[in-house]
Formats: structure tokens, sequence, C-alpha cells
């Protein structure tokens, strides 16, 4: 028997919705989890595909999570807005404050988004993408529960904090990057733990603050910021931004009021979108675009080069037309997850 499973990415959709709405979360919360899982796994970013479906059950099995929250929004001020999630999951909520930030971010140059009590274990770059096909210039923060420890630390206190960015292109998708300020993504490590491999050095350390190769120990310890102090210093400004700047929690709070890190925290996410005619004299968008363009190539100039969601966007070309493959250890889990 194969150890993989190919499958359409209608049957992701599928696979998806039937496991959410099986384990109690409304058709609205469901809908926008499958659609934000489905295009994780058409560009194949597995760490945040069908991988995570056993991570949004889990909020719901553990009572962390209200499956049928419905986001409320709000006005704080002329150019941010408020998103209550209501303890439920991202993706409904951001479709909810989307419209709101981008009328904003057009009338008076540059608008936020506030998202609070909401659990965002998603990846960050189709929020900012959805922004950036609408011309505007989009960033997107989040913290989460405490993964990573601090520069010369030993014990996890920062999420693994995650920045993404998009900007608008005239031809093609927009320029888009989504990373964590840590050395790898969570999701990487539980990746390389259900393959049974092991880490690159530098990514983690044991309980005891000791480098380590194994996955399971580095979940059992903690992840390392990228660039030790850098990394470790932009971590820092993204607890600020999605947790003293609207309001919600620090990733060590959410650690304190769910302690169990196998399922989901409630946070918040701040997102500020730029509209770029509203930065220059002239309104000459076509000039920003295109002397964006300019620094496009010459990277692309060196050999070995390549820019940032090129490989995402190679894979959304081939997956509708060749699908997806997962294990089918997972394929058989989420059909079991779907049973009532």
């Amino acid at each position: 028997m194969s150890e993989n499973v190919r499958i359409t990415l209608d049957e992701v959709r599928q696979l998806a919705t039937d496991a959410l709405l099986a384990n109690g979360l409304s058709p609205e919360q469901t809908r926008a989890i499958a659609d934000n899982v489905t295009r994780a796994e058409r560009d194949e970013c597995k760490s945040h595909g069908l991988f995570r479906i056993s991570w949004y059950v889990s909020g719901v099995r553990g009572g962390t999570i209200k499956p049928d929250a419905v986001p409320v929004l709000s006005e704080l001020a002329p150019t941010v807005v408020k998103v209550d999630a209501g303890g439920g999951y991202a993706p409904l909520a951001q479709e909810v404050g989307t419209d709101a930030l981008i009328k904003k971010a057009r009338s008076h140059g540059l608008a936020a988004l506030a998202i609070t009590r909401c659990s965002h274990v998603a990846a960050l770059w189709p929020e900012v993408e959805v922004l950036a096909e609408q011309g505007l210039v989009a960033f997107a923060f989040t913290s989460a529960i405490c993964f990573v420890a601090p520069a010369g630390g030993t014990k996890a206190l920062y999420g693994t904090n995650p920045m993404a960015f998009a900007w608008p292109r005239d031809k093609g998708a927009p320029l888009v990057f989504d990373q964590s300020s840590s050395v790898s993504a969570r999701g990487e490590i539980m990746l390389l733990q259900r393959d049974g491999k092991t880490l690159p050095d530098g990514w983690a350390i044991d309980p005891h603050g000791n480098p380590t190769n194994d996955p399971s120990t580095a979940l059992a310890g903690a992840q390392l910021p990228f660039g030790g102090h850098k990394g470790a210093a932009i971590a820092m400004m993204v607890e600020l931004l999605a947790g003293a700047l609207i309001g919600e929690s620090f990733s060590f709070e959410a650690n304190e009021l769910e302690p169990d890190d196998t399922k989901p925290a409630i946070g918040g996410e701040f997102i500020l979108a730029i509209d770029p005619i509203a930065c220059v004299a002239h309104n000459n968008r076509a000039a920003q675009i295109a002397h964006a363009e300019t620094l496009f190539s010459k990277i692309l100039e060196q050999d070995g080069t390549r820019l940032p969601s090129d490989r995402r966007l190679a894979a959304r070309k081939r997956t509708p037309h060749e699908g997806v493959e997962i294990p089918r250890t997972l394929y058989n889990a989420l059909l079991e997850m779907a049973r009532p």
C-alpha cells in the first residue's frame, strides 16, 4: 500500500469540511477554515494544510474554541477597525474585517485591522495576499502559544510570531512573504517528527537548554529565534503589535490560559494596509509599481535567486490539474475525524 494518497483540491476541501462539521464547527466557521486549508494545500504549504485540521478539531473538543462564534465588526477610529472573533478561529474574522479595512485604506491612505479573541493557527500570507490583490501594500502579525526562547534564554517565552508582507504587482500575483521570527515554523518541526526525521542544527533546544536535533525533544523544549538577538527582537515586536497594542494577550499569557500546547490558544492579529497612491505626489502608482519591478529584476539576474512566493505560485499552477499528495495516515485520520 502506498504511503501517500493523491487527491484533488475539491477532495481536500471536502475532507476538511467533513471533519470540521462532524466536530461541531458552524457552517460559516467551517467554510472559512476549509477555504484557507485548501489554499495552503494548493500552494503546497503542507504545514498549514490538512495537517492542521487536527488542531482545529482539538480546540473544539478541548473547549478552548467557541465553534459557532460570530465575529463582530466595529470602528475604533477613522482609520482603525476591530473584529471581535468571539473566541473562534481567525479565517472568518479576517473575512468580516477585510472589506472595511480596504475601504478605509483607500479613503485615508492607510488603515489598520485589529482582530481580538481569535485563534490563529493558519499561515499569514492568505490575508495579506487578498489585500495586495486589491492594490494595497499589506503587513500582518500574530503571536501564539509560547514556543520560542528569547536570545540567550533557555525557556519558551515568545510564540513563533510570524509576520507577512505583500506588495501588489500589475502582472501576475502579488509578491508575498510569510515567515516566523523563529528559525522554523512549529508545523515544520511537527512534520519532521511525524516523518521520523531529524532537525537541522540551530533550530531548537531541549528542556535543559541544550541543542537538540530530535523533533520530540525540541517540542518539549524551546525553539530558537532566527539570527539570535535579531530574530528575538522581531518576535518581541510582534508580541507588542498583536498583544499590547490591540489589548490582547502576550504568548506567555495565552499559555497561562491554555497550558496544553497541543491545543490552539486565543490571542490577536494586527493587519496594516497602505494605499501606494497616498505615498507619492501626483498619484503616480504606475511609477511605483514599475520601480519595484526593477528591484525584482535585479534580484533575479543573479543565478540561484528567486522571489518570495515563487515556489508557492509554481505549485498553484500545477496542483489544480495534478492534485496533491498527503500521507495515507493523515488521510485515514481525517476520515476518522469525520465520522459521526
